[in-house]
């Protein structure tokens, strides 16, 4: 086991690189994982396979040797309005408006992070010698970062399935290095590290984001169906989204935000300075009639190292589409008339899911006249 002071001096490279939060955990098995076959066994996980990964219960099934995980938090909180907020404006205004979530305004985070975590392991290895192995990953391994940031002190793992931090809120990217050094915990902002117990749940009796989620997404608290989530839907889901969860994703075209905007532990939540953060033009309400008339090499220039690119071209006009079709209550004629044609154009794509999608929205709009 290495020194308290060699932990220290890993935590102030972490904190020198930019990361507002930095915590060390054993390497081992987490009990939180425990039930992870019977979530999956439910069907929760959707088409997501790779959370079928057997070693995402212990860092030691990735890294033989790992002793340690050092698990870093970056806040990418802008600035802005929450989709909460602004929904109620762009109801009210003249042209038809979508939603991206907010971890997707600025640059990937997984280059953000990715880049900072490979200077930390970098660093790990000028000082400590070049057999300390230490690998880093941003969401591209099997590696829990929630449930590690837990073990880690970041935060505790709240009941809409986030990890919030009590100074910083839920708006946290996080990453790891996976270590074979044997450091002694920490946990960040903690005077006492010794018991090595993880941040008390501090959600109380509080369910505002149950309430809040549209799809019914977090079928209990601590528990979500990701069948039924946003996210998933606009992002993980490939194919054609379930027609009956359609009309409750309102504006959403990447991702969703609710859950964490109605958390009162948000509220204060701190905004970052990184400009690799700060919101692209366009990024925060996107019109609708812009995203249906995007072409394939458009969409690849407009949000090349941009997180949005996950969903691909086809799958943003699937979800502009859908967006559209809900937009039919607040539209006045011209703007109505502005997206019929679009859809209509985009109702004879090749790509049947897509086309299928428009037809649906034309439906929308269509009985929204009568």
């Amino acid at each position: 086991m290495l020194s308290a002071a060699d932990t220290s001096w890993v935590v102030a490279q972490a904190r020198a690189l930019g990361f507002d939060l930095c915590g060390i955990a054993p390497a081992g098995e987490w009990p939180e994982l425990a039930d992870q076959e019977e979530w999956l066994a439910r069907g929760y996980a959707g088409e997501m396979r790779y959370l079928h990964d057997p070693r995402r219960g212990d860092p030691r099934r990735v890294l033989p040797e790992a002793r340690s995980i050092i698990v870093c938090a970056l806040n990418y909180n802008a600035r802005h309005p929450y989709s909460t907020e602004a929904a109620a404006r762009a109801a009210a205004g003249s042209q038809a408006r979508g939603w991206i979530a907010r971890y997707a305004w600025g640059d990937d985070y997984h280059e953000v992070l990715g880049a900072k975590l490979e200077e930390l392991a970098a660093a790990l290895r000028g000082h400590f010698g070049e057999e300390c192995a230490a690998r880093p990953y941003v969401d591209t391994g099997p590696i829990s970062e929630r449930v590690a940031a837990r073990h880690a002190g970041l935060g505790w793992l709240a009941k809409n399935t986030c990890l919030i931090n009590e100074q910083l809120g839920s708006w946290l990217f996080l990453g790891v290095v996976v270590t074979s050094l044997a450091l002694p915990p920490w946990i960040d902002g903690a005077d006492d590290t010794s018991s090595g117990m993880p941040p008390a749940d501090l959600c109380g009796n509080c369910r505002l984001c149950l309430d809040a989620c549209p799809t019914g997404a977090l079928v209990e608290p601590y528990v979500m169906d990701a069948r039924r989530c946003i996210s998933y839907l606009t992002i993980e889901l490939r194919g054609s989204i379930p027609e009956e969860m359609r009309g409750a994703m309102g504006w959403q075209v990447f991702g969703c935000d609710i859950c964490q905007d109605v958390c009162p532990w948000n509220r204060t939540a701190p905004v970052t300075p990184l400009a690799a953060l700060q919101p692209r033009e366009k990024m925060r309400a996107p019109e609708l009639a812009w995203l249906l008339a995007l072409d394939e090499e458009e969409f690849r220039g407009l949000f090349r190292r941009s997180a949005v690119r996950r969903t691909k071209w086809r799958g943003l006009l699937r979800n502009a589409c859908v967006a559209a079709g809900n937009a039919h209550a607040t539209l006045d004629a011209p703007e109505r008339e502005r997206l019929r044609a679009l859809l209509a154009r985009v109702a004879e794509e090749e790509d049947a899911v897509v086309a299928e999608h428009a037809r649906w929205a034309l439906a929308q709009l269509a009985n929204a006249r009568k």
